[in-house]
């Protein structure tokens, strides 16, 4: 059986990461898989990219301008959607490449940014080849945003969309939604994939894919890469200090208006007022405006980590990591906290009550309060830390090392070509 996952990167990002981890963890299964991807990042030799050469690269950033502008200039509500909505008017077609030729199934993940269009997909379907689609966001079922937050319109029929500049019922996500309808009608060969049991569900409820299979496999982890470090030589490798309560915090952007980072400023500032005051912050990931001085304890700012290794240890050195993700399907920093031992401090939304059980691993907050996310913070320095940390990494073995998340897929990937 040979698998071709496709990707937009296999690296730089949640989506990326989670397509790559299941792509090792397939190989290691037995399974001939390979990965076709628009940007190839890392020095995998079972991922091939598109982009090559100083042509393929004009011609990647051409194209991802050709999708971004038209909506920058004429359709975003404000910078903050910037990157929260995709409208895949601009691609490259990969239905003759030997990848694509050669697979028995095709494994569709993230392929946004100006690498796959309405049209290459369309033509990926009428191959006939069976297709795994797996859902990192909602995309695949909306008019265009990745999370559509309050709004339920994908659950009839997109348009009038809070993301827009000019909404109305014939907006830009009512012909977002018109496109995927066309490409949708008539195809016997997809089936959906949600990384949690909550996007699954969700994508039941559209108009657009309820009529689809569907299933909810969550995303793999490599828990000998991600698993409990020395805290004391982590802490000093990092220059934090060995006695300290240490908070962490991470997010591929930090700025990311779903990453919540104002509900933490808000949290450490309560905690602050009845916290000892040996406790220090950890930071990581892109951030280009946050303030880091804001924040009422002493920071130590690591930035973008790319090295597992180095996360590892990272995770490790702290007692408690923290996310205020306000929207967010299964989030792999919470997977990679846990593997290491570190309990989880979290809103309880989308999939991450599936990942945190509240104050066996983890302590799960009401969505959008600042006081709970404070609450969860104390609660957890204050608990048998030896408990909690083993209760986090029991739940990922139990439920998403290599071997578990392969099996789950190959037994789809034979259903369907059994079919």
């Amino acid at each position: 059986m040979k698998v071709t996952l496709i990707n937009t990167s296999d690296a730089g990002g949640g989506a990326p990461a989670a397509s790559a981890r299941l792509l090792n963890a397939l190989r290691q299964n037995g399974v001939d898989a390979q990965m076709l991807v628009q940007y190839k990042k890392t020095g995998n030799s079972a991922v091939t990219g598109i982009v090559k050469d100083t042509a393929s690269k004009l011609k990647a950033n051409y194209l991802f301008l050709a999708e971004r502008i038209p909506f920058i200039l004429f359709d975003e509500e404000d910078k903050t959607v910037r990157f929260a909505f995709s409208t895949a008017n601009a691609g490259t077609s990969i239905v003759d490449h030997l990848l694509i030729k050669e697979a028995d199934v095709l494994h569709l993940h993230w392929t946004n940014s100006g690498f796959l269009s309405f049209t290459d997909l369309t033509e990926l379907i009428n191959t006939g080849k069976p297709i795994v689609w797996t859902m990192h966001d909602m995309w695949t079922f909306t008019g265009g945003c990745h999370y559509s937050g309050a709004c339920t319109r994908f659950e009839q029929e997109c348009g009038n969309c809070p993301f827009l500049r000019d909404p109305d019922p014939n907006d830009l996500s009512h012909k977002g939604w018109k496109r995927k309808k066309t490409m949708y009608t008539g195809a016997k060969n997809l089936t959906f994939v949600g990384c949690s049991q909550w996007l699954t569900s969700v994508a039941k409820q559209s108009s657009l894919t309820g009529r689809f299979i569907m299933r909810a496999i969550p995303n793999p982890i490599n828990v000998e890469v991600f698993s409990p470090q020395d805290k004391i030589f982590a802490r000093a490798k990092h220059g934090v200090s060995a006695g300290a309560k240490v908070i962490l915090f991470g997010a591929a952007n930090i700025n990311d208006r779903r990453k919540g980072i104002t509900y933490l400023v808000e949290a450490l500032h309560l905690l602050k007022e009845d916290s000892p005051e040996n406790v220090e912050i950890v930071i990581f990931g892109k951030n280009r405006h946050f303030d880091v001085t804001t924040l009422p304890f002493a920071v130590h700012q690591l930035n973008i980590i790319t090295d597992e290794a180095r996360l590892a240890e990272v995770y490790s050195m702290a007692d408690v990591f923290v996310t205020t993700s306000l929207e967010d399907n299964l989030p792999n920093m919470v997977m990679e906290a846990m593997a290491c031992g570190t309990p989880v401090v979290a809103f309880n939304t989308g999939g991450i009550p599936e990942m945190v059980d509240h104050m066996q691993n983890g302590y799960l907050a009401p969505l959008g309060s600042a006081q709970g996310i404070a609450n969860g913070i104390a609660a957890i320095m204050t608990t048998d830390h030896v408990l909690l940390a083993q209760n986090a990494r029991q739940k990922v073995l139990d439920n998403y090392t290599n071997k578990r998340v392969a099996e789950q897929y190959i037994q789809l990937y034979n259903s369907i070509l059994q079919a």
